[in-house]
C-alpha cells in the first residue's frame, strides 16, 4: 500500500531498515554485479551511474513508501524574497473557460494566489522581476515532482542545475521565471489542488510575464520537466484553444522528459515502462496511482486514458486536431526512460498536428530520466543542452538571438 509508513513509530523503524539494507547489502551487492559491464542495466554506463539509478530508485520507493518531500510555503519563502528572487503572483480567473472551466467546477478548483522565482541577471540596481526589456528574452519554467513534490526554490537542486544549464546555453541576457505552482495530494493524505489548480496557477503566471512585465509572447519559451513538462503542454495548449485576446501563445515549447501518460496506457511486456525497469526510476511513481488520483479528484478515474490533459501520450487520444495551435516544440527523452512510449506518441501527434518542421525530437539512447537536472548525466546533459541553444537561435529566437 502506498504511504503505509507515514505514521511513527513505524516510519522510524522502516528507515532504519531501509538505510542498513541499503547500506550493507544492496550497494556492496550492486557494486560487484555492475563491476562486471555485462551486468549493467546499459553497455554504456559506468559503474558510478548504475549505483546512483539503483540509488535514486530505492530512494522513489522509500518516499512512496513514507511520505513525499515537503517544501516550506510561499509565505516562508517570501520573508528572503531579496535573496531567492521571490515574487507573488495575483489570480486570475476571468481567464478560465470551456472544457477546463467544467472540470474546475467539478473538482471545487479555483484560481488562487500563486508565486514563483527569478533565475537569471537581475536589473542594474540588483532587482529582480524588473520590466522587460525591448526584445528581451525569458523561460517559463514549471518544475518536476509528479505534481505532488518539489518546489522552483533555488534550494531544489534539481531545479538550479536545470536552469542555470539552461541560461548559460541560450542567448545572453535571458532570463528564467519558475512558478510555484499547486500541489495535488490525495489520500491518505488531505485531498486538495486536483487538476486543474496548477493550469489556473500557469495561465496567471502567464499573464503577469505578457501583462505586467510586458514581455512579448514571441520572446517567451513556455517549458518544463516531468511533470512540469506535462504542466507546459497544459498551458500551451490552453492557450491555443482558448483564442484568449490578450495572451497569443508563446514562441516555443520545451518538454524535458515530460510526464504525458498517467493512466499507464502502455504496460506490456515490450512497453519501455517494462523493458527499462533497470535503467530509470519512476516506475512506483507512476504505478501506484497516487497522482493519477491526486489529479483526478471528483473525477472518475476511468476517464483518465482519454483525458486529453492528463494522458496527451496515452494510446487512447489519437483524434487528429487536439495539438493544432502550439508554437514550435522540441521534446527531450531518455531512451533509458520507462516513460519513453508515451513521448514518442506525444512526438508523433505533434508531427501530424502542427507540423514535422515544427517539432524536434532528442532522444539521447543511454539517459535516464529528467537527465538535465543531473549534474552527473554527462555527457548526454550538455550535449542536449547545446543542441537546445541551437533550436531556440535558429528556430525560436533566429531573427534577434
Amino acid at each position: 500500500m502506498v504511504f503505509a509508513f507515514r505514521r511513527q513509530p513505524l516510519k522510524a523503524i522502516y528507515l532504519t531498515g531501509r538505510v542498513v539494507a541499503l547500506l550493507f547489502v544492496q550497494v556492496p551487492f550492486w557494486t560487484v554485479l555492475y563491476a562486471i559491464p555485462a551486468a549493467r542495466p546499459r553497455p554504456s554506463w559506468s559503474l558510478s551511474r548504475c549505483l546512483i539509478v539503483s540509488v535514486y530508485r530505492v530512494f522513489v520507493n522509500v518516499m512512496y513508501s513514507t511520505t513525499p518531500m515537503a517544501h516550506d510555503s510561499p509565505e516562508k519563502f517570501s520573508t528572503e524574497a531579496e535573496k531567492v528572487g521571490f515574487v507573488w503572483v495575483d489570480p486570475t480567473p476571468e481567464l478560465l473557460s470551456g472544457e477546463v472551466e467544467t472540470l474546475a467546477e467539478k473538482n471545487n478548483v479555483v484560481a488562487e494566489r500563486t508565486s514563483g522565482f527569478w533565475y537569471g541577471p537581475r536589473g542594474p540596481d540588483g532587482k529582480f522581476g524588473q520590466p522587460a526589456l525591448a526584445n528581451e528574452k525569458v523561460i517559463y519554467h514549471f518544475h518536476g515532482g509528479g505534481f505532488v513534490m518539489g518546489t522552483a526554490h533555488p534550494s531544489n537542486g534539481a531545479m538550479t542545475t536545470m536552469a542555470n544549464g539552461l541560461l548559460e546555453h541560450f542567448p545572453a541576457n535571458t532570463r528564467l521565471f519558475a512558478l510555484e505552482y499547486r500541489l495535488s495530494s490525495h489520500e491518505p493524505f488531505a485531498v486538495a489542488n486536483p487538476f486543474p489548480a496548477a493550469l489556473l496557477d500557469a495561465l496567471a503566471g502567464y499573464k503577469y510575464l505578457v501583462e505586467s512585465l510586458h514581455y512579448d509572447p514571441k520572446n517567451i519559451i513556455i517549458g518544463g520537466d516531468s511533470a512540469g513538462g506535462a504542466l507546459a503542454f497544459w498551458l500551451a495548449r490552453y492557450l491555443a484553444i482558448s483564442n484568449l485576446p490578450n495572451l497569443p501563445n508563446a514562441g516555443g515549447l520545451l518538454l524535458l522528459s515530460p510526464t504525458v501518460d498517467w493512466a499507464n496506457t502502455r504496460m506490456d511486456r515490450d512497453s519501455s515502462m517494462q523493458k527499462h525497469s533497470s535503467s530509470d526510476f519512476v516506475y512506483t511513481i507512476l504505478t501506484c496511482g497516487y497522482t493519477l488520483r491526486a489529479l483526478m479528484g471528483n473525477l472518475p478515474l476511468s476517464d483518465a486514458p482519454s483525458n486529453v490533459w492528463i494522458a496527451p501520450g496515452s494510446t487512447q487520444n489519437d483524434a487528429p486536431g487536439l495539438f493544432t495551435g502550439l508554437p514550435k516544440t522540441v521534446i527531450v527523452a531518455g531512451g533509458a526512460e520507462q516513460t519513453l512510449d508515451a513521448m514518442v506518441v506525444l512526438r508523433d501527434r505533434l508531427e501530424r498536428d502542427i507540423g514535422k518542421d515544427n517539432v524536434k525530437y532528442i532522444e539521447k539512447p543511454d539517459a535516464t530520466h529528467d537527465y538535465l537536472t543531473a549534474s552527473w548525466h554527462e555527457p548526454e546533459r550538455t550535449e542536449t543542452l547545446v543542441e537546445l541553444g541551437e533550436w531556440v537561435r535558429g528556430d525560436i529566437w533566429s531573427s534577434t538571438a
